[in-house]
C-alpha cells in the first residue's frame, strides 16, 4: 500500500514545479487558441494542423532561443510537463473511445489494424536497424508513431523506451510529415478513381483508418469523400489506439534484457518479472471500458477531452522546450528516409492488405 500510495503522490506537483507547469501550460493554451483561430481565419483551407504539431514546433522555437535563459526555474516543471503530464494524458484518452464504436465496423477493421500494426512496425526495425543503421531508440520511436497513432504514440513509447527528447522530437516529425501528405494523397487517389477500382467505400474507410497516423488526419481524409466514411475510418483508427496498451507492454518485455550478464540467458519467467509494465496504458483500457459502460453525461465527457488535449498539447511544447536543434543535425537524413520508407509501406502494403481483408 505506501508503494502505491507513494506512486500516486509522485504524480502531484511540488512548489518547484509550478513556474515551468505555469509555463508550459500558457504556451499550450496559445497552441490551442492558435490551432482554432488558423483554420478560422483561413476558412478552413489549412488542414491538417493540430496543437501538437504548433505546441512541438513552437516549443522548438522557444527552446533554442530564450528558454535556457530561463531553464534553472523552469527545468523541473517542463521536466514534470512531459513526464508525468504526459502519462495523464494517455490515460485521459480513453475518454475519446468505446468499445460500442469498435463493435460498429466489425472484424475486417479488427484484422486490418493488427496487420498492419505488427507488419509496419516489424518492417522498420529492420529497415531502420539493418539497413538505414538509425539508432534503436529513433527506430523504435518512429516505428511506433507509424504502427498506432503518431505523435500521441511516440510520446507514449517514450517512458519505456527511454528515449532522449531530440530521438523524440525527429519521430513525431517524421509522422507529421507523412501523416499530413497521406491526408492530402488518399482523398486525391480516391477521387482519381485509382482506389475505388479495388476498395468499396466501406473499405476505403478502413484503409484510412488503418494506415495514417495521426486521428485528426484520419478524420480529414475519411470525410473528404463523405460522413459515413470518415465514421468508419476514425473508429478503425480508434481501434489502432486500443491496441497501443498490449503493444507497449510487448515492447517492454522485448527491451528487458534477455541475459544475466554473464553470457547465460535468463528463462523467461525471469524476464517477465522485470518487464516494467506501462500501467498508465492499461488505466487507459480502462477508461475505455468505464466511458463504454457508464452513462456519462455530455458535458462530462466534453470536459475530459478538453483536458486531454491540453495535458498532451502541455506535454509537448515541453517537449519541444528541451529538443536542441544540434541534437537534430547530428542526426542526419536517414530518419526521415525511415519515415518515407514505412510511408510508401503503409500506402501501398497496408492496401494490399486492405484489399486481401476485403476479399475474404
Amino acid at each position: 500500500m505506501p508503494s502505491f500510495i507513494q506512486a500516486i503522490t509522485d504524480y502531484v506537483p511540488r512548489s518547484r514545479h509550478l513556474a515551468g507547469l505555469i509555463a508550459v501550460l500558457i504556451g499550450s493554451l496559445f497552441c490551442l487558441w492558435l490551432n482554432t483561430s488558423l483554420d478560422v481565419w483561413s476558412h478552413g483551407r489549412i488542414i491538417g494542423l493540430s496543437s501538437l504539431t504548433l505546441a512541438i514546433l513552437i516549443g522548438m522555437v522557444l527552446g533554442n532561443t530564450i528558454y535556457p535563459k530561463f531553464a534553472p526555474s523552469l527545468a523541473a516543471g517542463v521536466g514534470f510537463a512531459k513526464g508525468k503530464l504526459l502519462r495523464l494524458a494517455i490515460i485521459f484518452y480513453g475518454f475519446k473511445l468505446t468499445l460500442t464504436e469498435v463493435a460498429g465496423v466489425g472484424m475486417p477493421a479488427v484484422l486490418s489494424d493488427a496487420l498492419v500494426l505488427s507488419s509496419t512496425f516489424l518492417l522498420t526495425y529492420w529497415i531502420g536497424t539493418k539497413l538505414l543503421k538509425v539508432d534503436k531508440e529513433t527506430t523504435l520511436l518512429i516505428g511506433s508513431g507509424a504502427s498506432i497513432c503518431g505523435a500521441a504514440a511516440v510520446i507514449a513509447a517514450e517512458p519505456v523506451i527511454k528515449a532522449e527528447a531530440h530521438k523524440v522530437t525527429i519521430a513525431v516529425a517524421t509522422v507529421v510529415v507523412f501523416g499530413t501528405i497521406a491526408m492530402l494523397l488518399y482523398p486525391f487517389l480516391y477521387h482519381l478513381g485509382w482506389l475505388q477500382v479495388w476498395l468499396s467505400p466501406q473499405d476505403y474507410g478502413i484503409y484510412t483508418g488503418s494506415t495514417i497516423h495521426e486521428v485528426a488526419q484520419v478524420v480529414v481524409a475519411g470525410n473528404t469523400i463523405s460522413a459515413e466514411v470518415g465514421d468508419t475510418a476514425v473508429v478503425t483508427k480508434m481501434i489502432r489506439v486500443m491496441m497501443l496498451a498490449p503493444f507497449l507492454l510487448i515492447l517492454s518485455f522485448l527491451l528487458t534484457k534477455s541475459g544475466n550478464g554473464k553470457g547465460e540467458k535468463l528463462p523467461v519467467m525471469s524476464r517477465v518479472k522485470q518487464v516494467k509494465v506501462p500501467w498508465f496504458a492499461f488505466i487507459f483500457i480502462l477508461i475505455v471500458l468505464l466511458h463504454t459502460w457508464l452513462n456519462m453525461s455530455d458535458s462530462f465527457e466534453s470536459t475530459m477531452v478538453l483536458l486531454d488535449d491540453i495535458l498532451l498539447t502541455m506535454a509537448m511544447f515541453a517537449l519541444g522546450l528541451t529538443t536542441h536543434l544540434s541534437a537534430i543535425k547530428q542526426a542526419g537524413s536517414k530518419p526521415l528516409i525511415l519515415g518515407a520508407i514505412m510511408f510508401g509501406w503503409l500506402l501501398l502494403g497496408g492496401g494490399l492488405i486492405n484489399i486481401g481483408i476485403s476479399f475474404i
